[in-house]
């Protein structure tokens, strides 16, 4: 193992002791100070903002890894996209397009709404 990676995965460790500190101390502080006053919601110390930093994580992750990028799943994504779109024949690729913008309320068949002015305002 090089100095480079024995160096790298120290720093790794303490990033990781510290986020675990950092994050539920934020996330309890946080909470503290919002939901009771707020909401007249419960107090949370610090094991339950821990608690609550790992159960959101598995509802919106999925119990996917913590990294914070994503981007080899968004490129995998659009590299398969592209190949598609590159096998479509160019009337295809024109019907796909005019599909998505329908769909998503800017295609050629959807008429375009004019703003109404809203009401008058007095000075």
């Amino acid at each position: 193992m090089t100095k480079f990676r024995g160096r790298m995965i120290v720093v790794g460790v303490i990033v990781a002791c510290i986020a675990v500190v950092v994050l539920p101390l934020v996330t309890m502080l946080l909470w503290n100070a919002l939901v009771p006053s707020l909401f007249k919601g419960p107090s949370v110390s610090f094991a339950q903002a821990l608690g609550l930093l790992v159960l959101s994580h598995l509802l919106f992750r999925g119990g996917r890894s913590w990294h914070w990028g994503c981007a080899g799943r968004h490129e995998r994504w659009r590299k398969r996209f592209e190949e598609k779109l590159q096998s479509m024949s160019p009337e295809d690729r024109q019907r796909f397009r005019d599909e998505i913008g329908r769909r998503w309320g800017c295609g050629p068949d959807v008429p375009v709404e004019e703003k109404s002015p809203g009401p008058a305002r007095e000075s």
